[in-house]
């Protein structure tokens, strides 16, 4: 780590041998890190997948000046962090910039990856472009939980998931819909506000274009939301909806209250902190992110708009391992309430019958990407 002569810029250079890997830089001070947030104006080659190749010298730029500015960097440490990419840090963003001209290889949706949401750069999350040109997922730990409760499914089931994934900090928003698939279908006009009447089929394809095979397989259409984002990043594996146990599971972050506060009881008036309903929406959608997010930092998982899930909808939930829903129904999953809906339509079991290719003014969804 050196400091480049006449700036508060700071050179780091690794060499990456092996396999390829996600690097990321942390800085430390009597080794201790100091926060994400003073380490976001980073170029070079961090933050993202970078290729193995023992010969060459790889070189990252920090703006110390910028990002620590009442600080000397002379005391200071960098940590270079090379991360498999079966096991990536907290935090991915796919930068949908390029808009529908993106193409794989030569022109692709770059995806970048951070240690927390505090390391976002330009800011973090209250910078809007995470609402409209960046989407930003972050990584849900698996684990078990009870799923569901007695009003929506005759009893709650145990549910275990075995796999790591990564879920939307927001709702898609309508501008990055338009960015990946250069349409504007929503009813409730706002760029920062979320998608909505997009039909599962829409989101994936229909059957016939061979995006309505869950759970026999994963294929969505090429042309739909979902085959965009694989083709156009690159192929990586995972995006897709979540299946209706991911859904809930990220919903309650741990909690198994009525909402994901962690508070027990249904007073709608817990509501209003954490999401829009019919008590407070004024009868439309609202942008992403005004409310209290829960504690894995997601954003509306309480009204707004109801979400697709992957699953068919059956009265009876199913649990186990990595449930993945009926083989065949009528309607798929929709989950989470809309702002238009009543208090207990917007609590963590609550699951919804909806007809996949309708495109209705109250529901969206969120992009999820289970890790291998």
């Amino acid at each position: 780590m050196e400091q480049i002569e006449y700036t508060r810029q700071v050179r780091v250079t690794y060499k990456l041998t092996n396999a390829n890997a996600i690097v990321t830089l942390s800085i430390e001070t009597n080794g201790v890190a100091i926060p994400d947030s003073a380490v976001t104006r980073l170029s070079g080659d961090v933050c993202k997948v970078i290729a193995a190749d023992g010969s060459a010298t790889r070189e990252i730029i920090w703006n110390a000046g910028a990002d620590w500015p009442e600080h000397e960097v002379e005391n200071a440490g960098a940590r270079v962090t090379a991360w498999s990419v079966d096991a990536p840090p907290q935090v991915m963003v796919v930068d949908l910039s390029k808009g529908t001209a993106a193409s794989w290889p030569e022109n692709p949706y770059p995806c970048y990856y951070y240690t927390s949401l505090d390391a976002l750069p330009g800011g973090g999350l209250s910078n809007d472009v995470y609402k409209t040109s960046l989407l930003v997922m972050t990584k849900i730990p698996h684990g078990i939980f009870d799923m569901g409760d007695e009003s929506t499914s005759g009893a709650s089931v145990p549910v275990k998931l075995t796999q790591d994934f990564y879920a939307g900090v927001y709702e898609v928003t309508q501008k990055q819909w338009y960015k990946v698939m250069g349409t504007d279908p929503s009813e409730h006009k706002n760029p920062s506000g979320p998608v909505e009447k997009v039909s599962y089929d829409d989101i994936r394809g229909t059957a016939a274009q061979g995006g309505g095979g869950w759970p026999t397989n994963d294929s969505a259409y090429l042309e739909s939301f979902i085959g965009r984002i694989r083709k156009k990043t690159g192929d990586i594996a995972g995006f897709d909806l979540p299946t209706e146990a991911q859904w809930e599971y990220a919903c309650r972050a741990t909690t198994t209250t009525y909402f994901n506060d962690g508070i027990d009881g249904s007073d709608s008036s817990q509501l209003d902190v954490l999401g829009w309903w019919s008590g407070n929406s004024g009868s439309t959608t609202h942008t992403v992110g005004q409310k209290t997010p829960n504690q894995w930092g997601l954003y509306d998982m309480h009204g707004n708009v109801l979400e697709w899930c992957l699953d068919w909808h059956e009265d009876t939930l199913e649990g186990g391992e990595d449930p993945d829903g009926a083989d065949s129904g009528s309607y798929r999953v929709s989950r989470g309430g809309a702002y238009l809906h009543s208090a207990s339509f917007s609590r963590s079991a609550y699951r919804r019958n909806t007809t996949f290719s309708t495109q209705y003014y109250y529901v969206g969804f969120r992009l999820f990407r289970t890790l291998p």
